[in-house]
């Protein structure tokens, strides 16, 4: 038992120890966070001041937007002063799309409730309980934009355009045929310069002098022996 709850746990902590699913894990806090926000709202809305259903949907939804969108820059490592045509006007944007459900949504549990003849706490409850479903219809909705649009990461998907799916890596480069290589060597022998072509030069001149450093060795090597035979010649 204890082995088959492993194999079961084990790829799904593997899948959110990646970049998706830390940044998936955050966002459920952060949207747990702004779903306590709008729901304390719409109760306060709906059952203190007995608002209709467009104005209390109104300031419970971008109460809780606005909520998400701190957090969320926290989630996706977003630092420092944020772009506005980037990330503050689509945020928005989405979040008001995002209202537009939440509101049908509510004006939904207002009707249902009363259909029933529910007041009270009856009347929240029931609002909260069908504003909370399309919330959770939502949150998905609004992961997946948030991750592969709003929220992008904008340097890697600049660099894997730059470099394209044509450009060979110079680790990777092809080596030239044997046709082409004396071709390529000459290449390179230019490409060098003179820096390299100087201790080539310089050998047929360290070749000329090898026979002149031999004649001086001999001529060392036969002075002792003619000055040996000099005594021996005045003798005879």
């Amino acid at each position: 038992m204890a082995l088959a709850q492993n194999r079961l746990i084990a790829p799904v902590w593997a899948k959110l120890r990646t970049k998706v699913g830390v940044r998936f894990t955050r966002f459920v806090l952060v949207a747990a966070a702004a779903l306590a926000t709008s729901e304390i709202l719409l109760s306060i809305c709906n059952g203190v001041f007995h608002m209709t259903a467009t104005p209390a949907a109104l300031i419970s939804t971008f109460s809780g937007a606005a909520v998400s969108y701190v957090l969320s820059r926290w989630a996706w490592e977003r630092k420092g002063k944020p772009d506005v045509l980037r990330e503050t006007v689509p945020f928005w944007v989405i979040s008001g799309m995002v209202w537009v459900i939440l509101w049908l949504a509510t004006k939904l549990g207002y009707h249902m409730a009363s259909w029933l003849g529910l007041h009270g706490a009856k009347h929240v409850l029931l609002v909260d309980l069908v504003y909370l479903a399309a919330n959770v219809v939502t949150f998905v909705l609004r992961f997946v934009i948030f991750h592969y649009v709003l929220f992008t990461d904008r340097t890697t998907a600049a660099r894997a355009a730059a470099t394209g799916p044509d450009v060979v890596p110079p680790a990777t480069a092809p080596a030239p045929s044997p046709a082409e290589a004396p071709h390529a060597a000459g290449a390179a022998a230019e490409a060098t310069g003179p820096a390299t072509a100087g201790p080539a030069t310089a050998s047929p001149a360290r070749a000329a002098q090898k026979p002149d450093a031999g004649k001086r060795d001999g001529a060392k090597r036969a002075t002792p022996a003619t000055s040996s035979t000099g005594p021996q010649a005045a003798v005879d």
